[in-house]
């Protein structure tokens, strides 16, 4: 295992218990207790966990993963993008991606189908596209936001105000039929909705633990979301209340 999926998985099991132990986690992933005291102290330097005598806890300010660590529903994230993929036909030539891991899994489905504008936020969406042949790339400015690699604030803002495109593709950290969609931080919320408006058709990308969920920073309502594109955990209820608000709702 890369230290990169342990940190992840470590990461995973404090935020279902609180807690790890250093002989537990070299135990359950596999790897020698150095390995394993080297990856708490690394996190503990990020500020993502606090170590302690064997072990370490979580710390109660961590609200979001950065993007980096979130390897999980990995399959589930591929599913998605591959459905998302589905709904670039041939009338589709431009599209607007922002960050986040199942979007990233989509512009790797992008760059090899067909030509195709694509306006993106996030750096590391542009460099997997910027060499592509196939994709005319479109990039806003903007200040970097490091835990999602997206470019936020009143410069990207302005930089999509005068685009118009044929689709938006947006992971979201929350939907909720009552609330709409919703994201951990409030400035990248706001870029967000900017991106959102350039688009005739908006299509949510979220795994089923996000379904029904709230985050901090509202982005749009749930009317402004034409289609929601998730997996088969999704709860079957929240999904319900999704279509009743008038979603169309996709289970990849």
């Amino acid at each position: 295992m890369r230290q990169e999926q342990r940190l992840a998985a470590i990461l995973g099991r404090l935020a279902d218990a609180g807690s790890v132990s250093v002989t537990g986690l070299a135990e359950d992933l596999g790897t020698s207790v150095a390995s394993i005291r080297r990856d708490l102290q690394s996190l503990e330097e990020q500020k993502l966990l606090k170590r302690t005598h064997g072990g370490a806890v979580a710390v109660e300010v961590i609200y979001e993963l950065p993007l980096r660590y979130r390897v999980g529903r990995r399959e589930e994230k591929r599913q998605i993008a591959e459905a998302a993929a589905r709904l670039v036909t041939e009338s589709v030539h431009s599209v607007g991606l922002n960050g986040g891991t199942t979007t990233t899994e989509l512009a790797r489905l992008l760059a090899v189908s067909r030509p195709l504008k694509v306006v993106t936020n996030a750096l590391n969406i542009a460099s997997d596209l910027c060499a592509r042949p196939m994709i005319d790339l479109v990039v806003t400015g903007g200040g970097v936001r490091p835990e999602s690699y997206e470019l936020v604030g009143p410069i990207a803002d302005r930089a999509l105000a005068g685009i118009s495109l044929d689709l938006v593709f947006l992971g979201v950290d929350g939907i909720d039929a009552r609330s709409g969609i919703a994201t951990h931080d409030e400035v990248e919320a706001h870029t967000d909705n900017c991106l959102l408006r350039t688009a005739d058709r908006v299509v949510v990308l979220a795994d089923g633990s996000k379904v029904g969920k709230r985050a901090f920073s509202r982005i749009a309502g749930t009317a402004e979301v034409h289609v929601l594109i998730t997996d088969s955990s999704a709860p079957v209820e929240e999904l319900e209340k999704l279509r009743a608000a008038g979603v169309e709702v996709v289970v990849a």
